[in-house]
């Protein structure tokens, strides 16, 4: 029997309430699937500060790098808005010490859940696109950054912007190959009519894209993309683009779906990937079994299916999840009328009872 490595990083708010209920469905559909996995635990975020002073300890670190998958669930919160070291950096650290570059976030409406978007229905229905997000450089990672002092007292803010040809080459051939086993197109996002490094990202994805002839390449400015989002979104396959404009966008295409509670990721790269719900760390319903953990299973279907190649475990947990919307179960942030409302908990029953009788 196959066994396999996977690290939790359960983090704060409501990240260890989704994540009991996401380490209980893969539990289950392992044994459906007749492989193993032995989860070990470790202190990330906010959490690991409060142990360690540090978001991301190097014992956590090297735990990582040992695992064959990371699973994690959400940092943050306002406890920690003053402390030096935010949860977040561990974030950032976990992504460069893992090599993870690319980030890959679905955004699918599901038929159950079309009423859910704030969006009209003839917008949003069949709406199934997937983001590639460059995850290593950037602005969040561009040197230099700081705060610095200046003549008269005064102080100046810098972020730098930059990119390498082959850092943009890497993310952009994830993007086109993804895009071959989708509809085969791929939508690139920049400001190249503002941004010298949009210029070369541009011309870097336009090079690559001649590798690609099978797939249509589009460009749009990032605030075009904004709005195209909500115009008519299922003109998007997938997306394509950097750091900080798809930190702002995802969000946008969350919400497509009716609740950022129902979007997972994967990021992936030179080492074991992480696979995360798209959502924060929510700490306002923590411990109120109100957290949707819908998101933390899918990403755990991400999981088996980029981390681990167990594509059969990977489709019964989407099966689960269609099974249990359309027995009409849902978490309050995404309750519809006629529906049966359940805390996280009782959301997590439903899906291993799904996964049983789908035996």
């Amino acid at each position: 029997m196959k066994t396999y490595q996977i690290t939790l990083l359960a983090g704060d708010g409501i990240g260890p309430e989704i994540m009991g209920v996401a380490r209980a469905v893969l539990a289950q559909v392992s044994r459906n699937c007749q492989f193993h996995l032995n989860f070990t635990a470790a202190p990330f975020g906010g959490q690991a500060i409060d142990l360690t002073g540090e978001p991301l300890p190097e014992a956590t670190l090297e735990q990582c790098r040992a695992s064959d998958a990371i699973l994690l669930g959400a940092v943050g919160g306002p406890v920690w808005d003053d402390h030096p070291r935010r949860p977040e950096q561990g974030l950032l650290g976990l992504r460069s010490g893992l090599g993870l570059y690319a980030n890959l976030r679905p955004a699918t409406v599901r038929p159950q859940l079309v009423a859910a978007s704030s969006l009209k229905p003839e917008v949003v229905t069949g709406v199934d696109l997937l983001v590639v997000r460059e995850l290593t450089g950037g602005l969040y990672f561009g040197q230099p950054q700081g705060i610095f002092p200046e003549k008269k007292g005064e102080r100046r803010g810098v972020n730098t912007m930059t990119y390498s040809e082959s850092e943009i080459e890497r993310i952009s051939r994830v993007a086109f190959k993804s895009a071959q086993s989708r509809r085969k197109l791929v939508t690139s996002v920049d400001k190249a009519n503002v941004l010298a490094v949009s210029r070369l990202w541009r011309e870097v994805v336009s090079r690559v894209a001649l590798d690609f002839p099978d797939v249509t390449l589009n460009h749009l400015y990032v605030d075009n993309c904004a709005m195209q989002l909500i115009r008519w979104p299922k003109q998007f396959d997938v997306i394509l683009t950097e750091n900080l404009f798809w930190d702002i966008l995802s969000d946008e295409a969350a919400m497509l779906t009716g609740s950022i509670g129902m979007l997972p990721s994967a990021s992936l790269g030179e080492g074991p990937g992480v696979f995360e719900p798209v959502h924060g760390s929510a700490p306002d319903i923590a411990g109120q079994d109100r957290a949707n953990p819908l998101a933390q299973v899918l990403s755990a279907a991400m999981l088996l299916g980029y981390g681990l190649q167990e594509t059969t475990a990977a489709a019964q947990i989407e099966q689960a999840v269609a099974r249990v919307l359309d027995q009409g179960y849902r978490t309050g942030d995404i309750m519809a009328e006629g529906m049966t409302q359940v805390g996280c908990q009782a959301m997590g029953e439903k899906l291993l009872l799904a996964l049983a009788e789908g035996i």
